[in-house]
């Protein structure tokens, strides 16, 4: 088994009904002219009160008013699928889109990252679940022949030893044939794939297109043509269309979530991460609202983006309802995962501290929360501020300092004061009058603290002075 194939027979539904708060709400697709509305999908809970494909939308409101209609949509529909591929492309760099209402992956390469193919088929099954896509998803040697196989199937792994059994047990009218093929082929007693096989090739190439052959010889991989291969793209941009003005930023939470999640997995399919994405808020009588979002590290978990997001959201004021909602995300650097200990004595609940920060940051404001670095200045009171002001590149080797600097140097008193190392001169400040020359010493006081105090190098002698505490 080298190919999957994730059939998706209900895309377009799934993919209005994903964005519906409560997916069991009798939900219906709409297609064709204003003077004849039909049905082009209907939800399971709209198909228990009566409601069919193909049934008059005239008809479908005499049986009930109770259902919510949506514009069946072609480009979300492929949108849809382009997001699946992405995500797909996280599991097999050969994701292909050839086949109607289908994606197909090769998996050969991927058993040896995530095993064998009943742990791909649990891995897949569960990311669709909770994307919220009805799939069928079969195996096989081929993926022309995984294709045809979840016309039938709706869970299947095959290998090579018996794919051609397996395949000719098909219906001849699910074998992927063009319709004419299948025509002929049954109005001459052939109900199976099997007995297609069985004919003469030279029969079969005088009396059908060469595509018949050529798809006949691709389902038993005799001649498996090339496929053309997916390719992610480098930006992320997706948007949620509301059917009437959402006024309160509480019931934009859940469309935001939704964006969000599908944003973070098109991150693990890059295996990558957002630095900055916008919001844009739709408008009907208003220009667009736009919500920047920037974080100081790259960052990929669904959960997180959307606390950033909910944070940031919670404290905007829109000019007006909001009549669609649009993430864009072009930032998109590598994303490298927090390093744990082996024996990491943190409880797991804990948090690692980049995700405290956006937390701290989301809620108290960008300028809340700002990072350290150092500045070329010996004073330790000078000596670090502001990450934004201070010099790129790494820092300059120095000697040992304290974790917490005092705001003021405070006289230390302890008769029993141990010097462990030192002194460390520092004589700086003449040219703007904070002229100081004192020596730095690590010292350890009678109960067990570390610290870091000088005296006056000027020879005047003096009390120790404490500058800070070591951790």
């Amino acid at each position: 088994m080298h190919w999957a194939c994730l059939l998706l027979p209900q895309l377009a539904l799934d993919a209005a009904l994903r964005q519906q708060p409560d997916p069991s709400v009798p939900l219906v697709l709409l297609s064709g002219p204003a003077q004849r509305r039909v049905l082009h999908a209907v939800s399971p809970s709209a198909r228990r009160l009566g409601l069919r494909r193909g049934m008059l939308l005239s008809a479908a409101q005499v049986l009930t008013r109770d259902m919510l209609t949506v514009e069946h949509d072609p480009r979300a529909e492929q949108a849809t699928r382009q997001l699946l591929a992405s995500w797909l492309y996280g599991i097999s760099s050969q994701v292909s889109l050839a086949f109607p209402h289908a994606l197909a992956l090769e998996i050969g390469a991927s058993r040896a990252l995530f095993g064998d193919w009943p742990v791909i088929e649990k891995r897949l099954c569960d990311g669709l679940k909770d994307l919220g896509f009805r799939h069928r998803l079969v195996a096989a040697p081929n993926p022309h022949a995984a294709w045809v196989l979840t016309r039938v199937h709706a869970r299947l792994g095959v290998d090579a030893g018996q794919l051609e059994a397996t395949l000719a047990q098909l219906p001849i009218e699910h074998s992927g044939l063009p319709a004419e093929a299948v025509t002929v082929l049954a109005r001459s007693g052939l109900r199976t794939l099997g007995a297609a096989f069985q004919l003469p090739r030279e029969s079969l190439a005088r009396r059908f297109p060469p595509q018949v052959l050529a798809h006949l010889d691709a389902l038993r991989g005799i001649s498996t043509p090339p496929l053309r291969y997916f390719q992610p793209p480098d930006r992320f941009d997706a948007r949620i269309e509301f059917d009437y003005e959402i006024e309160s930023t509480q019931a934009l939470l859940f469309p935001l979530r939704r964006l969000t999640g599908d944003l973070a997995a098109f991150l693990c399919s890059r295996d990558g991460g957002v630095q900055r994405f916008d919001l844009w808020f739709e408008h009907d009588q208003h220009p667009d609202t736009c919500l920047s979002i920037g974080l100081l590290a790259p960052e990929r978990d669904a959960a997180m983006l959307f606390e950033l997001a909910r944070n940031r959201v919670d404290h905007l004021q829109l000019p007006a309802g909001s009549r669609g909602l649009r993430l864009q995300a072009e930032h998109l650097p590598p994303f490298v995962p927090a390093a744990r200990d082996l024996f990491d004595p943190r409880p797991q609940q804990a948090m690692p501290w980049e995700q405290v920060r956006e937390r701290l940051r989301a809620r108290l404001g960008d300028e809340a929360v700002q990072g350290l670095g150092l500045r070329a200045e010996h004073r330790p009171e000078r000596a670090s501020g502001d990450a934004h002001g201070a010099p790129k590149g790494p820092p300059p080797p120095l000697p040992l300092r304290p974790g917490w600097l005092l705001p003021r140097p405070q006289p230390l008193l302890d008769p029993h004061l141990r010097i462990l190392s030192g002194p460390e001169r520092i004589e700086s400040g003449w040219w703007d009058e904070g002229d100081i020359r004192r020596d730095y010493y690590v010292v350890q006081t009678a109960q067990g603290q570390r610290g870091w105090a000088y005296t006056s190098a000027d020879g005047r002698g003096g009390p120790w002075m404490l500058h800070g505490w070591f951790a």
